[in-house]
């Protein structure tokens, strides 16, 4: 367990999120299953006897250091990395793994995003530690997959080859956020599950990985042995931002790479990305409205209300909606109209920043 490592990727906006996520305070930090705990620090939390607690490192925005420290107290200045501009997940990942790199040449790593909801957390763990033991002393790259439910165009699928009695899976072909027929046709066929975005894989693997798909990020984050856990990190790091480009893991290492596996999971899992991932994954009252707030409700059903509690908030007649107030912002918006949101974030962008 001592050479396990938690990468937690924490420095997203969050923007379908508004108005609760805002580029000040995105939804990471914020309570949203109303459990008295934020994502970030369920996400840690999941993975107390997992790792030792020294071995959790959280990458986010410079912007958000000091929320990271205040949600989880227990972690030292190096065990959050902050990055300067926003490089998409690729380079955030290989900030972390060439920083565990030079103090572990061994070390086992989880990546995981911060905002993702896990509903069984016992089995979550025991999925995770499937795929560590897996990784351990092999040069492969894992990923979970999660059984699809529905045919969703918001989800990168992976495919798998069926005919192995492994719990760990050879992955065919990964097809990010296809069309709706295509993604119809994936979940019929039964040989796809989602993409979970949580990666499983020694620090070995990865780094031969970047030298081989991403050489030109590899090489910048190389160049910081030495510098890591040193008075010259945040210089180094701020260099190194402003020459890597910015791209995502699945496209620049998973998609390419031939040694890819996947484990298949069921953990109660949902990304978060969305109100309506929210709606569907939270608790409904008779008429399966999602209430957080002080709501007097009339002739309304299918709908998710997030509102203040100091404000008594009636609605009447209101069928598939949204309804989302926070600090000085009120978004009511169709159920089904919610990619609008980030249109709407843009508009209101115009009318003020304090209002994103």
């Amino acid at each position: 367990m001592n050479h396990t490592y938690v990468i937690i990727m924490a420095g997203g906006v969050g923007t379908r999120f508004w108005p609760f996520s805002r580029t000040s305070y995105p939804k990471q930090f914020h309570d949203v299953l109303g459990t008295g705990r934020t994502l970030l620090q369920q996400t840690a939390d999941r993975f107390n006897g997992v790792c030792p607690p020294e071995n959790i490192f959280i990458v986010t925005s410079s912007l958000y250091k000091d929320l990271c420290q205040q949600q989880l107290p227990q972690l030292s200045d190096d065990q959050v990395l902050c990055e300067p501009i926003a490089r998409n997940t690729a380079p955030c990942i290989a900030y972390a793994c060439y920083k565990i790199a030079q103090q572990d040449p061994e070390a086992n790593i989880v990546v995981a995003p911060a905002d993702h909801i896990i509903l069984k957390e016992e089995e979550f763990q025991r999925t995770i530690r499937t795929a560590l033991d897996a990784t351990q002393n092999q040069d492969i790259l894992v990923t979970l997959g999660i059984q699809p439910s529905r045919p969703d165009t918001g989800y990168g699928y992976i495919q798998y080859i069926p005919d192995s009695a492994q719990s760990v899976k050879k992955v065919k072909t990964f097809t990010e956020k296809p069309h709706l027929e295509l993604a119809q046709q994936f979940v019929e066929s039964g040989e796809f599950v989602w993409n979970a975005g949580i990666f499983v894989w020694n620090v070995q693997a990865i780094v031969k990985a970047f030298e081989k798909y991403l050489p030109e990020v590899a090489e910048i984050f190389d160049e910081g042995k030495g510098k890591y856990y040193t008075s010259e990190e945040t210089a180094f790091i701020d260099k190194a931002y402003s020459l890597t480009k910015s791209i995502s893991i699945d496209n620049g290492v998973m998609e390419k790479a031939d040694n890819v596996y996947v484990v298949l999971s069921d953990f109660g899992w949902s990304d978060l990305g969305t109100w309506k991932s929210l709606y569907e994954v939270s608790d409904k009252n008779d008429e399966m409205n999602v209430v957080d707030g002080h709501v007097l409700l009339y002739d309304t059903k299918n709908c998710i209300i997030k509102t203040p509690k100091d404000r008594l908030v009636a609605i009447n007649g209101l069928d598939g909606f949204i309804v989302a107030e926070y600090d000085n912002v009120l978004m009511i918006c169709r159920k089904e109209d919610e990619q609008k949101v980030k249109a709407f974030v843009a508009d209101a962008k115009e009318r003020g920043v304090h209002y994103v």
